[in-house]
């Protein structure tokens, strides 16, 4: 080894020593990549990196790459680069002249920009490059964590796809005015964000001075203040999901906690969220949990629970929550919601590495398939102390998303703001959106119902449906099918907003292998092969705006099939 690389590893190992144990919550490398829709008439644009590493215990330089592929997936430019991060958020302005790596000009059309990034030890201590391009292309090659990130671009004016007639769902502003239920599709949409914090856990803070993570009830303003602020904003529905083991005060176990005083913060939080919809009606607050930790874990976000679940115990070996549930094992935690009757979405889920069931990341339970009805698919930043809806750091999860379908999950889209700061859904224009049907108010019940049915749909634009359906059925449901099989996507948008682009997904549940693109045209008439299907729908609008609609899954049966022939279906 040489001198210097035994200089680096001894700093780092002081360092490591130097500052305080990280904590169990957002000690996790993060990266996001935003890319303009739209560039100059060239094609050129700037984008946009941003990288954070809340409580890392040493400097890390993060290695990264940026590549540029057209629609038919070849790659037409790459851009690499290494950056110092230590402590601080980083914002790195990358500058793309809208050509390709022999400096030609692109042809106009959609094309994909890909972000990989890791961070880790200084890269010089990791690779043997002697070239910034080798040494990111040897690091990435070595990290199976390595964090990847699909946004679309076009170059030239966006595309407008002609869609099929279709009257907006009525919604919360509109209830009562709408004139048509839309051939058979009686159900109001609802808008919302099913992810934030409060000063309960670790949000909460002011924004005149948030930028990351509150240490544990240390935060400003608590769940009240939170509620009311996202019904000003105009939310349908806001969901505080604090981190279930900071109960006792403390991101780490406080041996000194006493449990009651957790379980009546808890309970404090449930009866907030029943005060505050009580008193607003057309208003749904949600009070929960989020589960787990991202080392060796995966967060959670659970629903509906009126008891606190917990690992940690007290010095007098007392239990700090209401049930015992052990910490980062899945299958005991899906157990534990079958047996209550709860609902759950995955949180922000990385494609290796978290759930782990039977060793398999994101693996599949059948009591987590009952129980988990939503998983992110897009979210805004954590940490954002925006509060004009203009967020542009934002994180893609559909990666994560498709693997959970191909494990064999029936999740639908959701896209959040995990809000820390006391910005409760106005970081950004992205709603988690759900359909109730016509004539019932919103409820706990209500909404319970409609996310057990995956009735919803994910959109980054707050003015903007998709309604995604199959010979009539409904998104989110699952039926068996023989003959023909007709797909529409229906889309509306109140401000005047059109589509640029939609591309219908399939895939084969338990097959874990790749979702595929399977159409691009808002209807398409098909036959599928015998067996398990399922499929979902991806518009990009003219503004470079994205929704995602919950899947449909399908039994394709053969004509002659004798379940068909005695009238089953």
């Amino acid at each position: 080894m040489s001198i210097r690389r035994l200089l680096i590893l001894l700093l780092l190992t002081a360092t490591a020593f130097a500052v305080a144990s990280p904590s169990p919550d957002h000690h996790e490398f993060e990266a996001s990549l935003y890319v303009p829709f739209k560039g100059e008439n060239s094609g050129a644009r700037d984008f946009n990196l941003s990288f954070n590493y809340i409580d890392a215990v040493e400097p890390t330089t993060v290695v990264w790459r940026i590549e540029i592929f057209a629609k038919g997936g070849s790659l037409v430019r790459s851009m690499v680069g290494e950056n110092r991060l230590f402590r601080q958020p980083v914002n790195i302005p990358v500058t793309w002249d809208g050509l390709n790596d022999q400096n030609e000009t692109l042809a106009n059309g959609f094309y994909v920009a890909r972000m990989t990034a890791s961070a880790g030890v200084p890269s010089a201590v990791r690779s043997n490059g002697t070239t910034q391009r080798e040494r990111v292309r040897e690091t990435l090659a070595r990290d199976d964590d390595a964090i990847e990130q699909e946004w679309e671009l076009v170059i030239g004016d966006a595309p407008s796809v002609a869609m099929p007639e279709f009257l907006a769902l009525p919604n919360s502003k509109t209830i009562g005015k709408s004139k048509s239920a839309n051939g058979g599709l009686p159900f109001t949409v609802y808008y919302g964000n099913l992810h934030t914090q409060s000063n309960d856990s670790d949000g909460g803070g002011d924004v005149a001075s948030c930028s990351g993570s509150q240490p544990a009830q240390s935060g400003a303003f608590g769940p009240s203040t939170g509620f009311e602020y996202a019904r000003n904003r105009g939310l349908d529905f806001s969901a505080a999901t604090e981190h279930n083991h900071y109960f006792d005060g403390s991101s780490s176990t406080n041996t000194a906690a006493d449990p009651a005083v957790a379980r009546a913060r808890y309970q404090a939080g449930l009866a907030t969220a029943t005060s505050s919809s009580a008193a607003n009606p057309g208003w749904l607050a949600l009070y929960g949990m989020e589960w787990g930790v991202i080392s060796n874990g995966g967060h959670m976000n659970i629903f509906g629970s009126n008891e606190l679940f917990a690992w940690e115990y007290n010095s007098s070996n007392a239990l700090i929550g209401d049930v015992f549930t052990p910490k980062s094992n899945y299958p005991a935690i899906y157990a534990t919601m079958q047996q209550r009757q709860l609902v759950g979405q995955f949180n922000h889920a990385s494609s290796s590495g978290q759930f782990l069931v039977n060793g398999t990341a994101l693996g599949y339970d059948a009591a987590g398939d009952e129980v988990m009805v939503l998983a992110e698919i897009q979210n805004t930043s954590a940490f954002s102390n925006n509060i004009t809806e203009t967020e542009t750091g934002r994180s893609s999860y559909e990666s994560a998303f498709k693997l959970l379908l191909e494990r064999g999950f029936h999740v639908a889209p959701s896209t959040n703001q995990d809000n820390h700061c006391a910005n409760w859904g106005a970081s950004w224009t992205n709603r988690t959106a759900v359909l109730i049907p016509n004539g019932q108010p919103i409820s706990t019940s209500s909404f319970t119902e409609a996310l057990r049915a995956r009735r919803v749909f994910a959109s980054s634009d707050k003015n903007s449906q998709l309604v995604f359906t199959a010979n009539g059925r409904l998104m989110g449901e699952r039926f068996s099918n023989s003959g023909p099989l007709t797909l529409v996507t229906n889309f509306a948008n109140s401000q005047g907003r059109t589509v640029a682009q939609v591309q219908v997904f399939e895939g084969v549940p338990k097959r874990n292998g790749t979702v595929t693109v399977l159409a691009t045209v808002p209807s398409y008439t098909f036959t599928p092969s015998a067996g398990e299907h399922f499929y979902y729908a991806k518009i990009t609008q003219d503004d470079g705006k994205l929704l995602w609609s919950a899947p449909l899954w399908v039994t394709q049966t053969q004509e002659n099939d004798p379940l068909f022939a005695n009238g089953f279906e």
